[in-house]
């Protein structure tokens, strides 16, 4: 079934994206200090960072999209919405954790990590045959010998990390000079800009590569790209359990860190349920996994939260 001249099911999953962005900006606007910096990070995100690279990506071209309801060039708006949403609501959360500032960029990857294993899985999947011709909503151009998990090759994943924490390793940066200035507006309106292009620059380097497959000394597709995987697993794993420790400066809560709950609780559950009824079964046992490990986390943060704040309420009440 072709609503628009696309499968339903995209048509669906793009409103999914599209209704999640407007909850969080009308977040923002209510909730933010200052509402319109971060609302200047989310389109410098997604125009100049994320959906700039993603048009390389489909340029090379590395992958094909399949057309959404909103296009940026050749890339789906909704996939740069969805990675700046994961950055935003992992940031969020990390500002009521008590975790050192220069672990929070691997910890915002690693949730990007997380999103991304019910994500792409399922994408690769979603083929429609339209005019005799098979169209994937994400179909990748890759040697045949390539390392691959579930059909897709290995390096994407860490790419998501990269992705995501070269983004928010800026964007705490930018925040920091915003700061440091005196909330000047000048410096308020220029570093989504100058930051989202210095992260694009990172996230092209050789650095990247390195970190992708252990370029120049490796091939991409090459066998090492499933240490890597491996690494960028373990390390933001670690500083998460090592760095945290369950320590919380402030509580979460639905009214005031909304986005935290409902990023990761509508795009995880949404994946999972189109797989359940495209019937992928092949990939449902890992959508579960990392879904789990995604709410588990989350839920942990807000508990722990809730008991630190507990003893300031009933002070509070006694003293009234």
């Amino acid at each position: 079934m072709y609503v628009l001249g696309m499968p339903v099911t995209w048509v669906i999953e793009d409103f999914i994206a599209l209704a999640v962005t407007a909850v969080t900006i009308l977040f923002i606007v209510s909730r933010e200090e200052r509402p319109a910096q971060i609302v200047l990070e989310l389109f410098c995100f997604v125009l100049l960072y994320a959906g700039a690279y993603e048009t390389i990506g489909t340029t090379l071209p590395l992958y094909h999209y399949g057309r959404s309801l909103i296009m940026i060039g050749n890339v789906p708006l909704a996939i740069p919405l969805m990675e700046y949403l994961v950055v935003y609501a992992t940031l969020r959360m990390l500002e009521k954790m008590n975790v050192a500032t220069w672990c929070k960029p691997f910890i915002v990857g690693f949730f990007g990590l997380l999103q991304d294993f019910t994500l792409d899985p399922l994408a690769v999947r979603q083929v429609f045959t339209s005019g005799g011709v098979a169209i994937g909503r994400w179909t990748w151009v890759s040697a045949p010998g390539d390392a691959r998990i579930l059909g897709i090759p290995v390096f994407n994943f860490p790419g998501w990390v990269l992705i995501l924490g070269w983004g928010s390793m800026m964007i705490l940066l930018g925040r920091y000079w915003f700061r440091r200035s005196g909330w000047r507006p000048l410096v308020g309106w220029i570093y989504p800009v100058l930051t989202m292009l210095a992260a694009l620059a990172l996230l092209v380097s050789p650095v990247s590569q390195f970190l992708l497959w252990c370029a120049p000394f490796f091939r991409k597709g090459s066998a090492v790209e499933w240490v890597m995987l491996g690494m960028h697993c373990v390390v933001p794993a670690a500083l998460l359990l090592f760095g945290w420790r369950g320590r919380m400066t402030r509580a979460l809560t639905l009214r005031d860190d909304l986005p935290v709950f409902l990023v990761p609780g509508v795009f995880h559950v949404a994946d999972l349920a189109f797989a359940v009824a495209g019937g992928f079964t092949v990939i449902i046992p890992l959508e579960i996994a990392v879904t789990a490990v995604h709410w588990a986390i989350v839920a942990l943060a807000f508990f722990l939260g809730r008991r630190r704040a507990a003893p300031r309420a009933r002070a509070l009440r006694a003293a009234a």
